[in-house]
């Protein structure tokens, strides 16, 4: 028994130190050069690593000389945040 839980305590610890991966677009989602063709409509340049994450699609772009990182909605291509990054 105590094999047992040495090994299912390392399988666990191998797990939770991976790196995270984005997610991936629903069937439903807009492509991601629709996103950069959204981003680019409202203004915003230099736009880098767009992936699907958290439900929503997220990029690193410039917007008024600032670098953002911009959440998307999936299905529109909304903005619907942003944070500044370095």
């Amino acid at each position: 028994m105590k094999r047992l839980s040495l090994a299912i305590a390392a399988a666990w610890l191998a797990a939770s130190s991976a790196p995270g991966f984005a997610d991936q677009p629903g069937p439903d989602w807009i492509s991601a050069d629709r996103v950069i063709q959204k981003l680019t409509e409202k203004g915003y340049t230099n736009i880098s690593k767009v992936e699907a994450d958290d439900g929503r699609w997220e990029a690193k772009a410039v917007l008024n000389g600032a670098r953002q990182k911009v959440y998307l909605d999936p299905r529109t291509g909304e903005v619907v945040g942003h944070k500044p990054t370095r």
